[in-house]
């Protein structure tokens, strides 16, 4: 049993078998803990072909789990990067729908003035009354919202083939008992017969309050920088996961400028908030920069699927160590990013406060002598 002492919210992207849903994994974690299913927008964005356009927004129907006491247990939503394996070119499945706008500023407005339990052929009738236009029937079923001028405010179209079956299964933050709580969850999703997509991920939020000053920010930005590399292999990122890769250096260069560690953190927030830094990375620091009050957390991005509880949580306990190690209050110095070799694997590990079974469990994933690229599978 592994015990985690960090408040962590898992992100774990599945794909439904043909012929199910994700609202089909809802409605068993609902039944199986009292609770019920409420349908709701998820938000998302794509990159667009249209000229001009370069990101359309998606608001995909998702389906939350709330407890008896009206709690969140868990989401299942969509996530748009999730492809490889859908049949595009299948019939939409009835009742399965999205808008779709150029502006994430408008779709925030529409899914508050909309109900998504509404049907494809009504839901847009109150967008039109505010913008006091009439919805436009179009091809396929779509429904479009113009305003007075004609300018197009949002689109609501059937969803495209098997995009039901995508379902990124997000807990709510877990602060004690996480393998028990965890597991309740991915042991329907297996007998559900659930799988790993192809370009599929497993995404950790660690709760940031514990890590906004300026030195352990500084020491966490340092650590992943030059271990980065390392712990990718180790946890064999799925080279067909999209969105990852290495954070820009004038991050590296910030947060080593002189005096940087003795700023107040709302100085830190506005010098990290300038270099414009985006989520899709292999740690995401925006959250955290941005301390979001319903999502205030740094997330690790580099985890593949596991439908097993126990590589997930294996994974949190080794985070869990990186981050108490950059809390300390020694600095650690910046150094240059480290190649995959035992003797560094192990110079990692000797810094973290890990039990000599987890040691032996992250260096067996390491081959003796000559290096070579292994992920833990």
């Amino acid at each position: 049993m592994i015990t985690l002492d960090w408040k962590i919210g898992f992100e774990i992207e599945l794909l439904a078998p043909a012929g199910s849903s994700r609202q089909d994994l809802a409605e068993a974690i609902a039944t199986a803990q009292g609770g019920q299913v409420h349908r709701f927008f998820h938000p998302q964005s794509e990159p667009s072909k249209v000229p001009g356009k370069p990101v359309f927004h998606n608001l995909t129907l998702g389906f939350e789990i709330l407890d008896p006491q009206q709690r969140m247990i868990a989401q299942c939503v969509d996530d748009l990067t999730l492809q490889k394996d859908l049949k595009r070119q299948a019939k939409p499945q009835a009742g399965w729908y999205r808008i779709v706008s150029d502006d994430e500023r408008l779709l925030r407005l529409i899914a508050r003035q909309t109900d998504a339990k509404a049907p494809l052929e009504t839901v847009m009738d109150p967008i039109g009354e505010l913008f006091g236009t009439v919805p436009e029937p179009g091809p396929g079923g779509m429904r479009r919202v113009n305003d007075q001028s004609g300018a197009s405010v949002a689109i609501a179209a059937p969803l495209p083939g098997e995009r039901e079956r995508p379902c990124e299964l997000i807990t709510a933050p877990l602060e004690t008992d996480h393998e028990h709580q965890l597991e309740t969850l991915l042991s329907l999703a297996r007998h559900l017969k659930f799988t790993a997509p192809v370009e599929g991920a497993t995404h950790l939020h660690f709760e940031a309050t514990p890590l906004q000053s300026a030195p352990s920010i500084a020491n966490l930005v340092n650590l992943l920088w030059r271990y980065g590399a390392i712990l990718k292999t180790l946890m064999g990122t799925n080279p067909n996961c999209r969105r990852l890769g290495p954070w820009p250096e004038t991050l590296l260069t910030t947060v080593n400028q002189p005096e940087f560690r003795q700023l107040p953190w709302p100085t830190v927030q506005q010098q990290l908030h300038r270099l414009k830094l985006t989520k899709y990375c292999d740690f995401n620091l925006v959250n955290c920069i941005n301390a979001l009050p319903h999502k205030n957390t740094i997330e690790v991005r580099i985890l593949p699927v596991w439908l097993e509880t126990a590589p997930i949580l294996q994974a949190a306990s080794l985070f869990t160590a990186v981050l108490h190690l950059a809390t300390q209050g020694e600095a650690i110095a910046p150094g240059p990013p480290e190649k995959f070799t035992r003797a560094n694997v192990q110079a990692l590990l000797q810094q973290l406060q890990l039990d000599p079974a987890q040691v032996d469990l992250w260096l067996q994933r390491v081959p003796q002598g000559k290096a070579r690229k292994k992920g833990f599978q």
